[in-house]
């Protein structure tokens, strides 16, 4: 920790999150990237030693990758299939998550803990960022220029503190949403459910993820780094969390898998699982994250990975209005995309989990029988066991400008991350990109099309330029290069191709380089909210 709050008077600080959390501390560990005074508090006093979320996929890692941690950071299992089996049909469906995307494994089993020691050390690693644990929020008033928090520390006093932005990172029963207003309305989709997370499997766990789909139980079971092992069972009606947690029960449950005398139970508790969602990501200078705005049942393992989106959608955005004089208005632009997509995520793992645990014998054999038969169709089956029907993370609308120039590039999309080789070192491409808003040339060095004037005005607001060479390309210039070895980048374009990608890395815009004075300029008039007819007076261009 770098501070603590002192005994009397207000702090301030750029940024107050609020919950420190796996989201919380993304989003403080990206802040610290970007060089943002952040305020974390947190009402606990130290981290959850209990398994909780358990899966992510390759945005996630991604993600993780942004904020600064690499596969030696913490542990995973890299899973290469899921496997759905009923009892009155067998094997349903076999779903393919085995290969990589964007560098990373499609699928990996976590340990909570470990993400989150290794997020706060991080986030904790920059001399921008400050933590309070056992620090209560009390209340919340905000006006046009920043946000008043009123909290209890760890001696019981109340302190204020003056924020320019707050980031509600404090989980499903957030007190932020609450104080914003943005209450979860409506009917929810709940279900009940024993989590027990076993020891010392070492050699004796599976090695994928398996649902066993019978309506009188459906079970998904898991393997876990460190010799441990997950089974999920779903409560019938009558049975009480009391009767569930009990020794003699958990242990009648795993009887299949492990015998009485090798039960090493780290954790059985009963959760219950919900759908929502918040009207609004956003009450003006107060944003929610993960849990505190949206909430995904467990069946396509998408409630952190959901979270982790949310911070890195979020955290650049805040960066360049706090430090690069960006217009408060691209923060508008955070619900707009974050929302629908979250949604749709939500909306999946409703529609997987009728899928995979009907409620009756019948309704069981009926749609399982389907789904085995859907398999065995040309496009169809594929449709399902290679993820295509997961809402790819790209927005209607949003920080980025509309239309498509390249048929493997989607505004508002994600960039691909390739393996490249930098200054004689293989790498991931997002190591060359960095933090910053980037110019890539693929295949042509980007300095090589702009006026001086533009090149300026682009440093001026945070912009770098990259040039992405071709296999075999040598560096021209001084802008930053890096061969491109793998195929996810290799656009096939004689002349070369530009296209601006966010900190997040999403592409913002594209074209060909003859475009490269507008692709720069219509980029920097979204950030700036600059009109095309005073963008040669603007402060950077200046």
């Amino acid at each position: 920790m770098k501070e603590n709050f002192p005994q009397s008077g207000a702090v301030d600080t750029d940024v107050l999150i609020v919950g420190y959390g796996p989201v919380g501390a993304a989003v403080a560990a990206l802040l610290g990237k970007y060089g943002v005074k952040t305020l974390v508090v947190e009402q606990g006093d130290e981290i959850l030693m209990m398994p909780r979320a358990i899966a992510l996929d390759n945005e996630a890692l991604r993600i993780l990758q942004m904020a600064g941690l690499d596969d030696d950071s913490f542990d995973r299992i890299g899973i290469q299939e899921v496997k759905m089996h009923c009892p009155y049909v067998g094997e349903f469906s076999r779903i393919n998550v085995s290969g990589s995307i964007d560098g990373h494994p499609k699928l990996v089993t976590f340990y909570q803990p470990d993400l989150e020691k290794a997020l706060r050390q991080k986030a904790e690693s920059y001399s921008s960022t400050a933590v309070e644990l056992n620090c209560e929020l009390l209340d919340l008033q905000q006006d046009a220029q920043g946000v008043d928090a009123i909290v209890r520390g760890k001696d019981g006093e109340e302190r204020r503190i003056r924020a320019r932005y707050v980031v509600g990172a404090d989980g499903a029963s957030s007190k932020v949403r609450g104080l914003i207003g943005q209450e979860f309305q409506g009917k929810s989709f709940s279900e009940d459910w024993l989590i027990v997370d076993a020891s010392q499997r070492e050699s004796k766990a599976i090695d994928h993820v398996e649902f066993i789909c019978d309506p009188r139980r459906p079970i998904p079971h898991m393997p876990a780094p460190g010799g441990r092992e997950r089974w999920e069972f779903m409560l019938q009606p009558n049975e009480s969390r009391e009767e569930m947690e009990a020794p003699e029960k958990v242990a009648e449950l795993l009887q299949p898998w492990i015998e009485h005398k090798d039960l090493n139970i780290e954790r059985q508790a009963v959760y219950r699982f919900h759908a929502r969602c918040c009207d609004r990501f956003q009450n003006d200078r107060i944003f929610l994250v993960g849990d505190a705005a949206h909430i995904t049942p467990p069946f396509v393992g998408q409630g952190l990975v959901a979270g982790l989106r949310d911070a890195a959608n979020l955290s650049w955005k805040l960066s360049w209005a706090l430090r690069h004089g960006a217009d408060e208005s691209i923060l508008q632009s955070y619900d707009q995309e974050r929302r629908p997509h979250a949604k749709q995520m939500i909306n999946l793992a409703k529609l997987m989990g009728k899928l995979v645990m009907p409620r009756s014998r019948l309704s069981a054999i009926a749609i399982h029988g389907v789904m085995k038969i859907i398999r065995l169709i040309p496009g169809l089956g594929s449709y399902f066991e290679d993820l295509e029907v997961k809402p790819a993370n790209s927005f209607r609308r949003g920080l980025f400008l509309g239309g498509k120039n390249h048929k493997r590039l989607v505004r508002g999309g994600q960039f691909p991350q390739d393996t490249v080789r930098s200054q004689g070192k293989i790498c991931l491409s997002d190591e060359v990109l960095g933090d910053q808003l980037t110019l890539v040339g693929i295949g042509i060095n980007p300095a090589s099309v702009l006026d001086e004037m533009t090149t300026l005005a682009w440093s001026r607001a945070g912009g770098q330029l990259v040039h992405l060479g071709m296999r075999g390309e040598p560096a021209k210039g001084a802008t930053r290069f890096a061969e491109i070895i793998g195929n996810d980048l290799a656009l096939d374009v004689p002349g070369g191709w530009l296209v601006v990608v966010r900190p997040d890395r999403v592409i913002m815009h594209d074209g060909a380089p003859d475009h490269a004075v507008n692709l720069v300029r219509e980029s920097l008039g979204m950030i700036f909210n600059w009109s095309r007819v005073n963008i040669e007076g603007s402060p950077i261009y200046s």
